[in-house]
């Protein structure tokens, strides 16, 4: 699992750099204004998720259940937050209504902040751990 973490973060990291060079250079001419800065959230969210992937393969062996689960709701957070973006934003500038990934976003919004509130967790543990 450590590995998988480890692989999603690069990929995740290398995909928002390409999507955010994609993102300023071929959809601005696309895109109004609203549209490129809700992409560019989504681009930021991944990368600043897909660092925390990488800390957290470094950090943890990931060999306890909240490890797992706190990897695999980054990972599918993620996925249904910034991926629901590039969808909204991309259909949208086509005049395409994807209505079903309206609420795809904030579910994915949870589903980083369980990310965050079992890292915090984890990271205490360390901490404890450390320092009795």
């Amino acid at each position: 699992m450590k590995e998988l973490i480890l692989i999603f973060g690069g990929i995740f990291g290398g995909l928002s750099v390409v999507l955010g060079a994609f993102g300023a250079h071929a959809l601005k001419k696309r895109f109004s204004k609203d549209q490129l800065k809700s992409f560019e959230t989504g681009v930021k969210y991944q990368m600043y998720h897909a660092m925390v992937l990488i800390i957290c393969g470094i950090t943890f062996p990931f060999l306890e259940t909240s490890q797992i689960v706190m990897g695999w709701f980054f990972i599918i957070g993620i996925i249904f937050f910034s991926f629901s973006i590039y969808g909204l934003t991309w259909s949208s500038a086509n005049g395409i209504k994807l209505k079903f990934l309206g609420p795809v976003t904030p579910f994915g919004g949870l589903l980083l902040i369980i990310g965050w509130i079992l890292l915090t967790i984890n990271l205490a543990e360390i901490a404890l751990y450390l320092n009795p």
